[in-house]
């Protein structure tokens, strides 16, 4: 029996007798609980769907003009025990057609590489998977590019090799509107998967692409998985069952995406809480309904923000809210975004949140297999595979 199997088993014996599985009743806290040492998280490969280095305390960001990172910023990436992190390039929010998308991602993807080049001593860029093993031998953090929009190709799939060549290895089909390939997360959930979309994922299976299907609408979603030939990802999103927000995924989405060997990526924001405000007990309850739902090689994470701690948490908050009040006003907000929410777990944010989330998890039950598996080696399995 393999582990879907016995999730579903699992799933269906506990249904029959009442328990609710959704909430996490399956993951019982037990007295027995073994905690994570610090040595052992140590030694684990830790990825991160998506993420950022910025420092949202400093002003620059933790950024310096010769783009060196902040000591700040840089002891907190390392404290992390971070191994790896898709740092979003591209142009995400100007709609299509965009005359300027294909110019706008070129300028900022040659950003990110100056950022990488100058802490070259901590970071590493990842053009192969080979990039990934050697920055875990140098001790160094391993940076992988990806879009949150496609709409930057135009209507020329040889912009996928162009941009491919250029380092962006995972490439996410729609932001939240609607563009060419398909239909975003604040559109019509009934928008198809393009017959132009149908081309794009047949390019990036060939281009060993790795496709991202986060804010995508339900029926581009579906129709994406059912026509991709390799596995994808849903890099950063929560469970549409426990919070009905369109940012999160549904239980259909979700078998599909491990039936066909992909992987979901939760994320460390607002939309896990049906009201918005949301803490790490609210991220341990999603990551639990999508084992429950995909199976433990399946589940992992996407923070969608970054690594420093918050010195002045009400500084912070107006900030947030100022960034909030613009992506309404340019159209780039999902619903459920609304002044107030803060995009991170406010009671585990800072370098400690990866290590706490996993005294959570064994807090929990779950055995340091499975908790290693969801902070990283799934993803670490993932990229190997469709990185070939």
């Amino acid at each position: 029996m393999n582990r879907r199997t016995f999730m579903t088993n699992t799933a269906l014996a506990a249904a029959a007798v009442g328990v609710n599985l959704s909430s996490g009743g399956a993951f019982a806290s037990t007295s027995s609980a073994t905690r994570i040492s610090r040595e052992q998280y140590n030694d684990w490969f830790v990825f991160d769907g998506l993420g950022v280095l910025y420092d949202i305390n400093d002003p620059t960001g933790g950024i310096q003009d010769n783009w060196r990172m902040t000591e700040r910023l840089r002891r907190d990436v390392l404290a992390s025990g971070l191994s790896c992190y898709r740092q979003t390039t591209g142009a995400p929010f100007p709609a299509y057609p965009g005359d300027d998308a294909f110019e706008q991602a070129v300028t900022i993807l040659s950003q990110h590489q100056k950022l990488i080049d100058a802490n070259s001593d901590v970071l590493t860029l990842v053009r192969t998977f080979n990039d990934i093993e050697q920055a875990q031998k140098d001790n160094k953090v391993a940076v992988t590019l990806g879009f949150q929009n496609s709409h930057v190709i135009g209507d020329n799939l040889d912009h996928i090799d162009t941009f491919k060549h250029l380092g962006v290895l995972t490439m996410q089909l729609t932001y939240n509107g609607q563009n060419q390939i398909g239909g975003g997360a604040n559109t019509n959930p009934r928008l198809p998967l393009t017959e132009f979309g149908h081309k794009v994922v047949e390019k990036m299976n060939e281009s060993n692409v790795l496709i991202d299907l986060s804010h995508s609408g339900e029926r581009t979603c579906l129709e994406a998985l059912a026509a991709s030939k390799a596995p994808v990802t849903i890099s950063h999103s929560g469970c549409r069952a426990l919070a009905d927000f369109p940012r999160n995924k549904t239980d259909k989405e979700l078998r599909l995406l491990a039936d066909r060997g992909g992987l979901f990526g939760v994320y460390f924001m607002p939309f896990l809480a049906p009201n918005s405000k949301a803490n790490s007990d609210h991220l341990v309850a999603h990551i639990e309904h999508a084992i429950n739902v995909c199976g433990e090689d399946h589940v992992s994470i996407g923070t969608d923000g970054g690594y420093t701690g918050i010195d002045d948490m009400e500084k912070v908050q107006q900030s947030t809210d100022k960034m909030t009040q613009h992506r309404l006003d340019n159209g780039a907000a999902a619903a459920g975004e609304k002044i107030g929410n803060l995009n991170f777990m406010p009671d585990i944010v800072g370098p400690d949140q990866f290590y706490k989330l996993a005294n959570k998890l064994a807090d929990r039950g779950h055995s340091s297999t499975r908790i290693e598996k969801v902070l990283g080696l799934n993803a670490y399995n993932l990229m190997k595979e469709v990185w070939k």
